[in-house]
Order: C-alpha cells, then structure tokens, then sequence
C-alpha cells in the first residue's frame, strides 16, 4: 500500500474552515440561489454590480479560522456558477478582476500565509454558465484544466484542491487523470480531494485521490483491505442550512453539536471541514463568528489531542459514546456523555450518574490529567483496567467533551 506524506500530514491538521463566497453572496439566498429560485442570468448577474469586498475581508476570515483552531480553510475559488474569484487570464471576463478589479484568491492565499493557515482551493466541476459545459463536454474539460492550471501556477504553493459537482454527470468521462495530472505538474505535494455528494459518502475513487469524503455525514472507519493506497478522511457541515450566505437560514446547529462532531471525527482520524457562508462584503454573520470563537475556546483547551493522537481499538466498556486516542506515550480518554448534577430547582432533566469509564490498558499508568483544567484525573488500575472517574458537569460549568491525558 502507497502511504504519502502528505496525506499523513493531512489527518494531522484535525479541523477546516470551508467557506462558499461569490456573487451569490449578494443575493443572500445560498450558493444555489441561480438554480432552485429559477433565476434569469440577466437577473442573476445583477449581483455583479454591488459585489464588492471589503478591503479587509480576507483578513478577517482567516483570523477568525485560527482563532478557532483551524490549520487550513476550503475557499470556494469558482462555484457552479461559474463565476471566479481568481484572475482567469483571459478564459473569460466572468471573474473578480473584471467585477472588483481584484484577485480575490491572491488576497485570501496572502493571508492564510500571513497566519500560517494553509490555502485549500475549492472549484466546481459542472458549469452552469460556460456553454460547453452542456454543448461540448470534451472542449469544456479544456476549459477545466485550463482553469485549474492557473490556480496551480499563480498562487505559490498550496494546500490542495477540493473537487465538486462530477456526481452532475456520472456518466460521463471527465478525463480524470488529465486533470490530476496538470494539479501533481505544479503542485506535486497538494492534496486532491474530490467530493462523492450525498449519496456516496466515504466512496473510495480515483488512484489519485487522497481523501475521501463524509458530506453531512459523520465519519465511519475505512476499510483500507486491499487498497493500493493509504487515504484520509474528511467531513464537510454546515453551521446552519446552507452553503453560501442566507439571510434568512436561522437553522443554526447547537455549537456543542457541533463540537461533538469534531470529537467524532478525530475517533475515526477524519477532520472536519466546518463550513460559514460570507456576506456579500465578505463578512462573517453575528452568529458564525460567534461559533467559531466557542469553539475555538474549547479548542485551546484541548488541542494536545484534536491533532496528532491517532484512533485506538481500545474500547470503553458500556459507554459507546466515549472513546480514546492513542499517542507515542499517551492515550487520550474523550468523554462526551458527560456525568451530571443537577436539581430540578435548576435545571430539568434529573441526572446521570455513572461517572465511571473502564477500558483494557495492560501498561500501567505513571500519570493522568484532564486537559482542559489540569486537575489530576481520579483512577484506578489492577487486572488489566484502568478505570477513570469521569468529574461531575455541574450546574456552573459544561465543556461538553472532556479529554484526560493518560501517560504510560
């Protein structure tokens, strides 16, 4: 089996930020507005007129993703569209530059640099607005790679490139080594990530490919038996509904669900791409920036485990909820059924009151804290178990997931 640095490096970074921003933004009805508000493009494009980012949007967004504990950030570089937020150099004049008179990916990529953040780039595969897409398969695959060229050429190095939209024409043949081929040309240490949609969650695909993808969906194990090459994974969520900004999508998912998704996804060494839509200015809504500094906090908090510890069998007995991670000298405890105290005077819901984790560890133990406080963790081990009291979640105070570092 192949095994890439890179795509080790890969699991390591834990967490993204995937961001949908376009002339869609304008319109605040989400990244699909064109397609299911059955827009006119003369009315549709009406949005190139007032699509104009602040001077500091990139700034901002890729503050706001390391705050939160990100170490890279997906930017949709040209949606379905078709519109670019990069100089096209010529392919067409449906772009940032001629909108704005800006590169809004040399901005983005200047400061993901800036903040040690490494630029993803997101592009669509389907086309709803270049002709050949519909008329000309072959010369719009051209035009593909041609764009992706570009994105490979101009930008210094890169993270990788995030594909989406060939579930649109599964028949077709989209010439897939050509298009791999021109990203390892330019970018031979780039990540190729192309999204499996809906319905084919976690599907293993071309030999090039180095993640798989759970699109709202949380990770499962892979079965790796008999593969050519070692892949990551990765899930891709929303903070609410949609992709790209809504003015009305109030759906926001609780921030300790979404916490707990991140947990869930580094027991089975996915990361998690959690996505935010921009306003029309590029502007981050009250609420997402909002998410992304709580979780950010507990980010801090426990870190040490969010990164390099990789998933273990070991198992906890009686509570599937919870799980651990192992390290070179460590194993890392995740608790998320969280014992409670509670008094109906309070808080509704009585409580839970089985603090105790056992799992099979025949190394003994020389230390044990939690992370988030650095109290010593109460244990005991004999027969081949160790068994961890788990603190009570108190009225004062619930972290929703918490690791205890176990040191052997």
């Amino acid at each position: 089996m192949i095994i890439e640095k890179r795509v080790k490096a890969f699991e390591k970074m834990g967490f993204g930020l995937f961001v949908h921003y376009g002339i869609y933004s304008v319109l605040g009805k989400g990244e699909w507005s064109k397609e299911l508000l059955k827009l006119p493009w003369d009315e549709y494009l009406k949005a190139l007129n007032t699509f104009s980012p602040k001077e500091d949007w990139a700034e901002e967004l890729v503050t706001s993703a390391k705050n939160a504990g990100c170490r890279y950030i997906t930017l949709t570089t040209r949606h379905h569209d078709g519109f670019s937020l990069y100089d096209t150099c010529g392919l067409n004049t449906y772009d940032a530059p001629h909108t704005c008179g800006r590169d809004l990916i040399r901005e983005f990529v200047d400061a993901c640099n800036r903040h040690d953040i490494q630029p993803f780039f997101y592009h669509t595969l389907l086309d709803w607005r270049e002709e050949s897409y519909q008329s000309n398969f072959k010369e719009y695959l051209v035009y593909l790679r041609k764009s992706i060229e570009l994105l490979c050429k101009n930008y210094g190095k890169i993270g990788g490139l995030w594909f989406d939209g060939m579930w649109n024409k599964p028949d077709e043949d989209w010439e897939e080594d050509a298009l791999y081929g021109v990203i390892r040309r330019y970018q031979p240490e780039a990540m190729i990530i192309n999204n499996t949609g809906l319905h084919q969650r976690g599907a293993l695909g071309h030999i090039e490919l180095d993640s798989v993808t759970f699109e709202r969906g949380r990770p499962e194990p892979l079965n790796m038996e008999g593969a050519p090459k070692y892949v990551a994974s990765e899930m891709c969520e929303t903070v609410c509904d949609h992709w790209g900004y809504a003015a009305l999508d109030f759906n926001y998912k609780p921030t300790a669900e979404l916490i707990k998704t991140f947990a869930i996804c580094r027991r089975y060494g996915s990361n998690l791409l959690l996505n935010v839509g921009p306003k029309g200015d590029g502007s981050l809504r009250t609420m997402d920036k909002a998410i992304l500094e709580v979780i950010g906090q507990w980010h801090q908090l426990n870190r040490e485990a969010l990164h390099t510890p990789l998933p273990c069998p070991i198992e906890v007995e009686g509570k599937p909820h919870n799980f651990i991670l192992r390290d070179e000298d460590s194993y890392y405890l995740f608790v998320t059924d969280l014992p409670g105290r509670k008094t109906d005077n309070v808080v509704i819901g009585g409580e839970n009151n089985d603090p105790l984790n056992t799992f099979a560890l025949e190394q003994p133990v020389c230390a044990a804290h939690w992370l988030d406080t650095n109290e010593q963790v109460t244990y005991t081990q004999r027969d081949g178990k160790v068994t961890v009291e788990a603190p009570t979640n108190l009225y004062s105070e619930n972290m929703v997931v918490r690791v205890a570092k176990i040191s052997v």
